[in-house]
């Protein structure tokens, strides 16, 4: 699977930013995707999940009702919705797949087989 991460970019604090991750190469509706972020200097870090069908989704406390992760598997495309953006959120963003995640590790990078190359988000206070 290959990833394609797009939809960065600058915004002011509290502007809204929606970052896609699309596929290529095998259907994503097979796999369980996440998006992490890496901040200068800063080890990446969790942001969201989604199950494959969709049904199930998981945050980072820190970005829990602002951000909303989706999926439209017709299109091959995950989404990262993000809203009232703080330049906290600042980093580089970046999806991942699996197809045999479980559960258990999906908060795990170490456990996601396929990464996108990143979409740097920076907000500017």
């Amino acid at each position: 699977v290959q990833l394609q991460a797009c939809g960065g970019g600058l915004v002011q604090a509290g502007g809204s930013l929606r970052l896609s991750c699309t596929a290529s190469g095998r259907p994503v509706s097979r796999a369980t995707v996440g998006w992490f972020r890496q901040a200068p200097g800063k080890e990446r870090e969790f942001v969201a999940v989604i199950s494959r069908s969709g049904g199930s989704t998981s945050y980072a406390d820190s970005v829990k009702g602002r951000f909303t992760i989706s999926r439209d598997n017709a299109k091959n495309t995950v989404y990262l919705q993000m809203t009232s953006l703080e330049p906290e959120d600042t980093a580089v963003y970046y999806c991942a797949a699996d197809t045999r995640i479980i559960l258990s590790s999906w908060r795990r990078d170490s456990e996601y087989d396929y990464w996108g190359q990143g979409t740097l988000v920076t907000v500017s206070s």
